[in-house]
């Protein structure tokens, strides 16, 4: 009897679903960004991500520990300095407001959560760039790779020190992993392990993020973000990032992206990150404040889809959110 083959039999019920699904998405596959500030003395909502706040030091372990309780695999921690300087000394100040908060969780959570540090200069910066400026031949300004990639490495020491069992270059400096391997393992942080933003596009998703960080920028990061028309050149860069020695890769932004990051996956040899970014969140809550959409089901969606594109790993402001859902 006609037809012959009935798939719908396996969706039957909720734990026939359940049981036959292909992918899965759990708390420990999560990963929470969270921002520490130097300039507030009260939690600030970031008005562009409902739900994300700028903490203080006190704060920030406050919804640390709702995270960690949750079962979120990993905290992602950004700074958000009082003073910027043209070469972001504040970002290996034993003092600075991210490294105070990477030896504050560390105190308080040991080796039960995985604790990373963003690995850069945009937030400390008084320009706003990824690394530092210098004139070139011709009189033009342009961020200098090698003289960033040396400060990435003072960073990455610096937060290694400080508490963090992973550092994060976010810059894409051609050869910042190298660079921080090398400087880690000869200071004897050999177990510090290196999330590459291996493939990171300069995309309009961030916008909401430049708010939570009081981004000083002006113009763009085309010169060393990658160009969102270019999908060969994502394997180059995981290419000669494995080679480097990165522990760990990444992806990001993640939605719009799924096509690179399921080839990235399939290449990789170590686990996939994927950036689930401040714009990519604020859509979704935008469109369920409208009553456009259900918020929560489709930021479910959203994740599993980055989960079935090949992330191991997902960065997601909603992580907390999420993962209680999950364990409820």
């Amino acid at each position: 009897m006609f037809p012959d083959h009935r798939p719908r039999r396996m969706r039957t019920t909720a734990a026939m679903r359940r049981l036959t699904a292909e992918t899965v998405l759990r708390p420990e596959h999560l990963v929470l960004p969270m921002f520490v500030s130097d300039a507030i003395a009260e939690p600030r909502e970031i008005t562009s991500m409902p739900g994300v706040y700028q903490h203080t030091d006190v704060t920030l372990l406050r919804a640390a520990h709702r995270a960690v309780e949750a079962g979120v695999g990993g905290l992602m921690v950004f700074g958000v300095p009082g003073h910027r300087d043209p070469t972001g000394s504040a970002g290996d100040d034993h003092d600075g407001v991210l490294n105070r908060a990477l030896r504050a969780l560390r105190r308080e959570f040991g080796d039960d959560t995985v604790i990373m540090a963003d690995t850069c200069l945009d937030e400390f910066t008084d320009h706003g760039h990824c690394g530092v400026l210098s004139v070139d031949v011709n009189g033009r300004e342009r961020i200098d790779n090698d003289q960033t990639v040396q400060r990435y490495v003072d960073i990455a020491l610096a937060q290694a020190e400080h508490g963090a069992h992973v550092v994060s270059p976010s810059g894409m400096m051609d050869g910042q992993v190298q660079a921080i391997r090398s400087g880690l393992d000869a200071a004897g942080y050999r177990h510090t392990s290196i999330l590459a933003y291996a493939v990171k596009y300069a995309s309009a998703l961030y916008g909401p993020f430049r708010e939570a960080v009081d981004s000083q920028l002006t113009g763009d990061r085309r010169t060393y973000q990658m160009d969102p028309a270019n999908r060969r050149e994502a394997r180059r860069e995981l290419d000669l990032d494995l080679a480097e020695g990165a522990d760990m890769v990444m992806v990001k932004p993640a939605s719009l992206y799924l096509d690179v990051l399921r080839e990235t996956a399939d290449h990789a040899t170590v686990p996939v990150a994927a950036y689930q970014v401040s714009g990519e969140y604020a859509m979704i809550h935008a469109a369920g404040d409208r009553g456009w959409l259900d918020a929560e089901a489709m930021m479910d969606e959203s994740l599993l889809a980055i989960r079935r594109a090949g992330a191991d790993i997902v960065l997601t402001y909603a992580a907390t959110e999420v993962a209680e859902r999950l364990g409820s």
